[in-house]
């Protein structure tokens, strides 16, 4: 029993090469930033915007506001208190214990299994429109959408395995995709007002936002445009001056999807009434009139390709990010030790990249069964926003816990100190608990609500009781692990 393991709790890293199990710090602050960005700004959410109506414009300050800043802040002190990799796993250990830690770190890597193929769906819908009446046959077809989903997750998995110097520059490509395609949006959408005028009308009254159950659920949306702040910092010891770069990375990226989603939603009411926006493919419908309209159609294949690219980017920003949690609980055990391997050459958790990856195929496949494209497409949404956000609840009164503890030397602490910090977390709190409330009602078009309700509910609650069972086993063998080595050295 000599060579059994005696694990401790992972130790703050240093300056350059992470902590002792070999990682790389290979981001800066460009790749950080590009990373939230990739994680974040969704040209989905601009199509759900506009489809909402100019009331939009100001609820997206309200889940800038009401989320984001929330978000942004805790994240930023508290990857500063615990600079570790992991992230919130960490964050909720240091407050509540294991039990909470692991807990959280399952609910938010679970989240991001649904999340995968919504993304790499819409992304499969967006390249459609620059392959004519061949794209409009794949249109209808499961096996495209599951296809394009299975494959680029394989290159994702692959590419991440083999390096984070590689693997970043899928988010950094692909976060490109996402900013450039809002920015050639609103550039069409400029030109277009000034020569053809509006298709819809902007006064403030037709601004005002409505209290209706509909627009509840729709604002639900939007605060889930604004989650991924948290992504950066389960790779802290992967970036090189962590405390420096998250909180200029945060910054960076929350100036642009503030500016991205207002000033994208605006472009795209330009282009078409609200009541012609769809969801899906809402955003391409309106790029592809304002080409027809200033003459440019080629335009429109450039601005598939870069919707395609930003859903990968978006994928591989979450799989290269969530991954992390499970190489974590690996390494304290909580999962099986070889999750928290890393790769001798390559310097990357590989046997939790390959895994995390391989479960993201399975569930792209399985995504399709029994529904419409449409349909899966808006269970996954769902399953998701639920799932992302219940792991917020521990992080935002994380945040709250930690305001009684010492703050060591290079700290950052939100502006204004405990009062401001504690304000902030029970906004984002409360804002998160709203949005997983009325995120599960089910969407106008769903054909059977009933089932559409109880797929995301049964979906959630057998997520969350499959972690707590996981961890109840490892732990009663993590305990018995522990004993037999401090037993026998």
């Amino acid at each position: 029993m000599a060579d059994m393991p005696v694990v401790a709790p992972i130790a703050a890293p240093d300056a350059e090469h992470g902590h002792a199990q070999g990682l790389k710090r290979a981001l800066r602050l460009r790749d950080v930033a590009l990373l939230y960005i990739a994680a974040s700004l969704s040209v989905r959410w601009v199509a759900t915007a506009a489809a909402a109506g100019p009331g939009s414009l100001i609820v997206w300050f309200f889940g800038l506001l009401g989320f984001f800043v929330p978000l942004a802040a805790c994240v930023m002190e508290l990857s500063s208190r615990y600079p570790q990799e992991g992230g919130l796993y960490i964050w909720a250990r240091e407050a509540f214990g294991d039990a909470a830690g692991f807990l959280t770190a399952w609910m938010y890597w679970m989240s991001n299994l649904p999340y995968f193929p919504s993304i790499l769906y819409f992304g499969a819908g967006a390249a459609l429109f620059g392959a004519g009446e061949w794209g409009h046959r794949l249109a209808a077809s499961p096996m495209y959408f599951m296809t394009f989903a299975v494959v680029w997750l394989a290159i994702i998995t692959v590419v991440n395995i083999v390096g984070l110097e590689q693997g970043k520059w899928l988010n950094n490509i692909g976060s490109s995709g996402a900013w450039l395609s809002v920015l050639v949006l609103v550039v069409l959408g400029a030109v277009a007002a000034a020569r053809f005028g509006v298709a819809t009308k902007f006064s403030w009254a037709a601004m005002a936002p409505h209290l209706s159950l509909k627009d509840a659920i729709f604002w639900s949306t939007i605060f889930f445009a604004f989650s991924g702040a948290e992504t950066g910092s389960f790779m802290a010891e992967e970036i090189r001056e962590p405390r420096k770069t998250i909180p200029r990375a945060l910054l960076v990226a929350g100036l642009v999807l503030a500016v991205g989603y207002v000033a994208g939603t605006a472009a795209l009411l330009v282009a078409l009434p609200a009541g012609q926006v769809s969801g899906v493919d809402g955003f391409m419908h309106g790029a592809a009139v304002l080409c027809g309209r200033l003459g440019v159609p080629w335009l429109g294949v450039v601005m598939a390709g870069l919707l395609a690219l930003s859903a990968i980017g978006g994928a591989a920003s979450y799989l290269s990010a969530t991954s992390r949690l499970p190489f974590v609980a690996g390494i304290d055990l909580y999962l099986p030790p070889v999750f928290g391997r890393v790769h001798r050459k390559f310097g990357t958790p590989w046997v939790a990249i390959g895994v995390y990856g391989l479960a993201g195929m399975v569930m792209g496949a399985l995504g399709q069964a029994g529904t419409s494209v449409r349909g899966a497409y808006d269970v996954m949404v769902s399953m998701t926003i639920i799932t992302t956000f219940l792991p917020f609840l521990p992080l935002f009164v994380a945040m709250i816990r930690v305001q009684s503890r010492p703050v060591g030397a290079g700290v950052m602490r939100v502006p204004g100190g405990r009062p401001v910090a504690v304000i902030l977390a029970v906004v984002g709190f409360v804002s998160t608990a709203g949005t997983i409330v009325l995120s599960a009602i089910p969407a106008d078009e769903e054909p059977n609500k009933p089932l559409a309700l109880a797929k995301v509910l049964v979906s959630t609650a057998v997520l969350v009781g499959v972690g707590v069972l996981v961890f109840a086993i490892a732990q009663r063998k993590r305990r018995r692990l522990l004993g037999a080595a401090v037993s026998d050295p």
